[in-house]
């Protein structure tokens, strides 16, 4: 109970507060997408350029930790699709946009603050390691199965061309590649920068999570219960099982087995939706799961770190 009430509860009460002050009208969609935008755009981007700047590489980027986690995700990206198709008879481009809803968890929004409230800023290098490579492992492949099924009767040519554009126009992989260059470089940045930067990482998970609340008040659930009950299964329960269990065979670290575990447990992120928003491909779907998956992620987060040392 003490887990629930400080490290898991106030994360959620700021995405409540954004979800109230949206749906009684105290603050705008205008005003969501506005804040939305300046955190996703402009303040996680230099959260993540600070840390990926000063993380020690050689120590964070490890095997053990990176297959437990992104073997977990393809394994709910591998079961969202089968079972979307072959369980329930949804069309290939509908099963895939399901199926990145079972990859893409919530790693930055909810990952992050839930790791640091747990256990402490320090314990955050594993999962920075995990967010550099998240956005390109997880666009590579939904964009990839998406294009090679939508032209399947034509030409692939253009294929690498389109993934490499969706992904390199996401400005936290500007982020990532710029705190890449300055690691790789050994360029030591002016006072008054990193203290700009410091300033906008300050306000940018506080600010992302009310946010959140707003976005996620505008997928309310429409029908297709079924099928979201069946991937937000696969995110919540599959993914983080996977992952738990191939850290504890690989002999991943205390700190790498925490920050694999809790990211991988945590709801799909709002880009699952925007996925298949962009693909005209089970919007319903992915929008009722990330609202329904973040919401039950306050308990099954709770359990996770209950089975954590």
């Amino acid at each position: 109970m003490a887990a629930l009430l400080d490290v898991i509860l106030p994360v959620f009460l700021v995405v409540g507060f954004g979800y109230v002050a949206v749906w009684r009208g105290l603050f705008s969609d205008q005003g969501t997408d506005a804040l939305m935008k300046f955190t996703q755009g402009f303040a996680i981007p230099c959260l993540l350029f600070s840390a990926i700047a000063n993380l020690d590489l050689a120590q964070n980027f490890r095997a053990d930790l990176l297959l437990s986690f992104y073997v977990g995700a393809f394994s709910g990206f591998a079961a969202g699709l089968l079972g979307a198709r072959f369980l329930f008879g949804r069309t290939w481009e509908d099963s895939i946009a399901i199926g990145f809803v079972g990859l893409f968890s919530n790693s930055v929004l909810l990952g992050l603050p839930l790791t640091e409230r747990a256990y402490g800023a320090d314990a955050l290098s594993a999962n920075f390691a995990i967010v550099a490579l998240h956005a390109p492992f997880c666009y590579t492949i939904g964009i990839t199965a998406m294009e090679i099924v939508r032209n399947r009767d034509a030409g692939l040519a253009a294929l690498p061309g389109k993934v490499f554009r969706a992904i390199f126009r996401n400005a936290l992989l500007i982020g990532i590649g710029l705190g890449f260059v300055v690691n790789l470089s050994g360029i030591t940045l002016p006072s008054a920068l990193t203290d700009a930067i410091d300033m906008m990482i300050r306000a940018a998970l506080p600010a992302a999570l009310f946010g959140l609340g707003g976005v996620l008040y505008r997928y309310r659930p429409e029908g297709d219960i079924r099928v979201i009950l069946f991937i937000v299964g696969v995110s919540l329960i599959l993914h983080p099982t996977v992952t738990f269990t191939l850290a504890k065979l690989t002999g991943l670290d205390r700190d790498g087995l925490r920050s694999a575990v809790l990211t991988s447990a945590m709801a799909p992120g709002v880009n699952a939706y925007l996925f298949a928003n962009m693909y005209g491909s089970a919007r319903r779907v992915a929008a009722s799961s990330v609202l329904i998956a973040t919401a039950l992620s306050l308990f099954t987060a709770w359990g996770w770190l209950s089975l954590l040392p």
